[in-house]
Formats: C-alpha cells, structure tokens, sequence
C-alpha cells in the first residue's frame, strides 16, 4: 500500500470514529430518532392513523389523500403520523403539524373560517341564485299568454279594405 492511500485511509478513520462515537454517546436533538428508538409509546390503531391520514392530502400525487396514496412519500407521511399519534398527539395537533410544514394546500378539506369559508359558501349560493333564477323564467314563461290564445289585432276599416283589395287583384291576375 502506497505512503498516501494509508494516510487517506488513516484520515478517513480518525474522522469516521470520533463522529461515529459522538452520535452514539450524545446524539442530535434535531436528528429524527432511528427505528429502534422510535419504539411507540402507545399502540396506534389503523383506523385512527387512516382517519388522520385521509384529511392531508399526498404532496406527490395532489389528487388523492395521504391514507389512498400509493407513493413512498405518502408512507412516510403515515408513519409520521402514526409516530406522533403514538406519542400522545391529537389529531388536530398532528394535521397542525403537516400545516405548518406544507400551508393550507396539505388539508383536503379547507378550514371553514376566513378567506376559505368562501370556497364552502360561494358554491352553495351560486346553486340558489341559478333556482331562483330557473324559478323566476319558468314563472314568467307560464304568465305569458301562448301565440295560439293570442287574439289577432283588431284592423282599422282602411287596413281590412286595402287587404281586400290586394286579395281581389291577386286573384284576377
């Protein structure tokens, strides 16, 4: 072996060990827990991490919710929550947790205060404002007098005379 490829290997170990050996006597208090640490402290049921689980939405597919999501990032996120619920989170503490990493976008559903309650009542009124509307022509169509009831205008003597006369002309012709 080379004078330089011991020194590099030489290096590469004492940098290794000393961070290796830190992690493991006084680990980050930022770093997520590994899988043995991360034993729950609780069991979770299923049904409640689905229930939590099918109100955020998958930030990969955006169509479908966390609990119907087939992606990888989407069984991250149920173990997430599953994790949190196992620590004694409720569920309104870990949908707020998802709020505030991804916004309002991660809720399928949009809280129904502020700006957004519009989203809840625009649709609501638009339908009752177009039968109203439906309503009010149908209302109008059926008061108006049909073109077969409809009596002709009554013709002054000079009009009936003129007529009579075209009539008359047309058929000699």
């Amino acid at each position: 072996m080379s004078r330089r490829a011991a020194a590099a290997l030489a290096l590469a170990a004492s940098l290794a060990l000393p961070a290796g050996a830190s992690l493991a006597r006084s680990p980050d208090p930022g770093a997520a827990p590994s899988a043995a640490a991360r034993a729950p402290a609780s069991t979770v049921s299923e049904a409640a991490v689905h229930e939590v689980a099918a109100e955020l939405r998958c930030v990969v597919c955006q169509a479908l919710s966390v609990a119907d999501s087939p992606s990888e990032t989407a069984h991250q996120m149920r173990e997430i929550i599953r994790d949190r619920l196992a620590s004694g989170e409720t569920p309104e503490q870990v949908k707020a947790y998802f709020v505030d990493k991804y916004g309002l976008w991660i809720l399928l559903a949009p809280p129904r205060r502020g700006f957004t309650l519009l989203v809840w009542v625009v649709p609501f009124a638009a339908l009752l404002a177009g039968l109203a509307l439906v309503a009010l022509l149908l209302r109008r169509w059926s008061r108006r007098p049909g073109v077969a009831d409809a009596a002709p205008p009554p013709l002054d003597p000079e009009m009936r005379q003129r007529i009579e006369r075209e009539l008359s002309d047309l058929g000699t012709r």
